[in-house]
């Protein structure tokens, strides 16, 4: 939900934040042990599990219908479940921090053929934010979903991840008892501590943006960076515009957002577009530039995201276009799922009155 700059633009750095617990030595669940019990309030689809047996091996995936990577990984765990039923595999949808779960079972229906799996609804009668919602993801230390947790036949955590790198091959190896969950456990934990360090690092560049100490940003930066990937650090792309767009390097910042968007990944040309378009003092050429991305972004979703045609409206606004503005936000508030409809018509409706929409920053 946008509601300010940083959803769009830091959504990788924060989508899997992990409390502050995760620096001390207190005990918590993680790969290897016992997996917690399975408490739901309600099955909405499919035959309730109350208890893991040595027959099957379950994915225990924590989603929310608000949730847009959610919805993006669900085609992918339905279609791990149906390659893999027939050998014992459950698949559980487990719904957590819901902002209305009478949205749930429709939500469910909607998705017809690519959410054919079990779903669960969180039980709250005895723990306000939800039985599951504390003893599997509190207390693994999980505060981002989706999130899915693999349990072997022997009732154990074999695998704790993001279901979208939940591959053929790990199923495989767990179905057939080969998996070497202890290697795997070494991994997790190397991960779970450059994440923390990761999100420390974070803080310091959120707060250097904030305070717009830019040489503070730049070291911030700097040292994200060496925490991820080369492969993947175009994730920081829009961060390293801000700075520059702070540092008024309008050309070095039109320059980078245009080379940033050639590679042609839609999330980071919907977050390069925002940022130019919600940055005072981006001039006509960078505004031309935002609406040239996301135009791109949007084609290449095929017009059916709806924050990617909020962006697109917004600076289409922005370039004069009125007309084209209105009926770009009226498509986004069209395909917005129920519970986001009125935050797209607060938009539109001041489209519809002439006025560039206020965002908090």
């Amino acid at each position: 939900m946008k509601n300010s700059l940083f959803p769009r633009t830091l959504t990788t750095l924060t989508g899997v934040a992990l409390a502050a617990a995760a620096l001390t030595a207190e005990a918590k669940l993680t790969v290897g042990d016992p997996a917690p019990k399975l408490q739901a309030a309600k099955w909405v689809q499919g035959d309730p599990v109350t208890a893991f047996d040595t027959n099957h091996v379950y994915i225990v995936e924590f989603w929310a219908t608000w949730c847009g990577p959610c919805r993006a990984s669900i085609p992918h765990l339905n279609e791990l479940w149906q390659k893999f039923k027939d050998r014992g595999l459950i698949a559980i949808g487990q719904d957590v921090w819901e902002q209305n779960e009478d949205g749930v079972a429709p939500f469910v229906k909607k998705m017809g053929g690519q959410m054919t799996y079990r779903v669960a609804l969180d039980d709250k009668s005895s723990e306000t934010n939800g039985f599951m919602a504390v003893t599997w993801m509190k207390a693994a230390e999980q505060n981002g979903i989706p999130t899915a947790f693999v349990i072997n036949r022997q009732g154990r955590i074999a695998w704790i991840g993001h279901p979208m790198a939940l591959n053929e091959q790990i199923l495989e190896d767990v179905l057939a008892e080969r998996f070497d969950m202890t290697k795997f456990a070494a991994e997790y934990e190397h991960q779970q501590q450059v994440q923390a360090q990761r999100m420390e690092l974070s803080k310091k560049l959120r707060t250097a943006i904030k305070n717009k100490d830019w040489d503070a940003a730049d070291t911030a930066l700097a040292e994200v960076e060496k925490t991820i990937p080369e492969n993947a650090r175009h994730q920081l792309g829009t961060m390293h515009l801000q700075i520059l767009l702070g540092r008024k390097d309008y050309d070095g910042a039109y320059k980078l957002a245009e080379s940033l968007s050639d590679e042609g990944i839609t999330g980071l040309q919907n977050g390069l577009a925002w940022t130019l378009a919600t940055t005072k003092g981006v001039d006509q050429r960078g505004l031309v530039l935002a609406e040239k991305i996301a135009e791109s972004a949007n084609k290449a979703v095929q017009g059916k995201q709806p924050m990617y045609l909020d962006t697109l409206a917004r600076i289409q606004f922005m370039n004069g276009k009125k007309t084209e503005a209105i009926a770009t936000e009226q498509k986004a508030m069209d395909l917005a799922p129920d519970e986001a409809k009125d935050f797209y018509k607060k938009f539109l409706t001041s489209y519809q009155q002439d006025k560039l929409p206020e965002i908090k920053e």
